[in-house]
């Protein structure tokens, strides 16, 4: 015979055998030591006989759902409730030393310059940005500088043209 009880510090419900009655356990969810009673807590629904006189009508047949081995089992369950969700067991790997110390922990990144957008009020400020942009890049994170050729729709000629640009790849 089993007894059914609860903690008295996080009510979480617990089953122990009868030969425990009386001895002392730690929760398993608060840590918390508690007695085990001597008698279940939970002591099942018992239905008393007819005993004023009272017949009760006989059922025919029995129902297929209530004479099934399913509706016989009782659980007893409850979720335990913590305050704080429990640490992550999965941890992300420190990345080496040596490649911490060649610059691997940069992202690789890209940077297009049109020519287009380096024109400020008929003047050609090409060569000065993109100068300011390898400066800030600086020369050490710079992995490649690639020339491109594109064609856009100059509004005030209407008419497409062909320009030119930079693709700068670095880690930054």
């Amino acid at each position: 015979m089993e007894i059914i009880f609860n903690c008295p510090h996080c009510d979480q419900e617990l089953s122990v055998d009868a030969e425990g009655a009386g001895s002392e356990i730690p929760c398993p969810t608060c840590g918390e030591v508690i007695v085990i009673p001597e008698k279940s807590e939970k002591a099942a629904p018992t239905s008393a006989p007819a005993a004023s006189g009272q017949e009760t009508s006989p059922n025919l047949a029995p129902s297929a759902i209530a004479s099934s081995a399913a509706a016989k089992v009782v659980m007893h369950l409850k979720v335990p409730v913590h305050a704080k969700p429990g640490e992550s067991l999965i941890k992300k790997p420190a990345v080496p030393l040596d490649a911490v110390a060649k610059g691997a922990d940069k992202q690789i990144r890209v940077k297009t310059m049109r020519h287009d957008k380096c024109v400020e009020s008929g003047h050609d400020k090409f060569d000065e940005m993109v100068t300011k942009v390898l400066a800030d890049i600086g020369e050490q994170n710079i992995i490649g500088i690639h020339p491109i050729s594109y064609e856009h729709f100059d509004v005030q000629t209407q008419k497409v043209m062909t320009d030119y640009g930079l693709v700068i790849i670095y880690r930054g």
